[in-house]
């Protein structure tokens, strides 16, 4: 690994900007809605902000005590959440860079997070990667409140990631067992799970 994040032009594969200031490891990078800004994950405990323009570095979300996994923006733009290895997922506003909630009830390490398509939920996942230590949980939160709403539960083998359906009112998880699982999102219900 290299520390860094870049982004090329995607017609001709032309380098435009490459991302440095991460001290470890960059897990995940991604545009917000309108595509001005940038936001990355890396191993440094850290979260950073870039503007895609000029790749010019804005501002590090700093609170996370391990790893973060990922990071993303809400659909509106407007926040950003964060998945750590301490067990934890923030909510930041993307203007103040402030924290607003850390959502905390996994009990191993949080691997992703994901607001709903309507921006009013959101959705972790608790993978567990230290055994005997694993959560085998997705977590359904009010991002408004951070209060949790439906804990996940049912797969035999770790979560490896969830995500909502198109008008949110579903959620489909994978995990480990070779499974996938489609849950309701409203009632936090066990639908299907899909096997073979």
């Amino acid at each position: 690994w290299d520390n860094t994040a870049r982004i090329w032009e995607s017609e001709s594969g032309k380098l435009i900007h490459t991302l440095a200031g991460h001290t470890k490891g960059v897990n995940s990078a991604i545009f917000n809605p309108n595509g001005s800004l940038i936001v990355t994950a890396s191993w440094d405990n850290t979260a950073r902000i870039w503007e895609s323009e000029s790749g010019k570095h804005i501002h590090t979300l700093k609170g996370h005590e391990d790893n973060v996994r990922s990071a993303v923006f809400s659909p509106d733009g407007e926040r950003i959440v964060t998945a750590s290895w301490d067990e934890t997922a923030r909510i930041w506003d993307a203007k103040s860079k402030e924290i607003i909630h850390i959502l905390k009830g996994h009990t191993s390490q949080v691997e992703s997070a994901i607001f709903s398509p309507d921006c009013t939920r959101i959705l972790t996942v608790s993978g567990g990667v230290n055994y005997p230590k694993t959560d085998r949980t997705a977590r359904l939160w009010e991002s408004n409140s951070g209060k949790l709403i439906h804990t996940l539960k049912g797969h035999k083998n770790r979560f490896q990631t969830a995500v909502f359906s198109p008008d949110g009112s579903r959620i489909v998880t994978a995990s480990w067992n070779k499974t996938a699982s489609i849950w309701e999102s409203a009632s936090g219900k066990l639908l299907h799970t899909l096997e073979g």
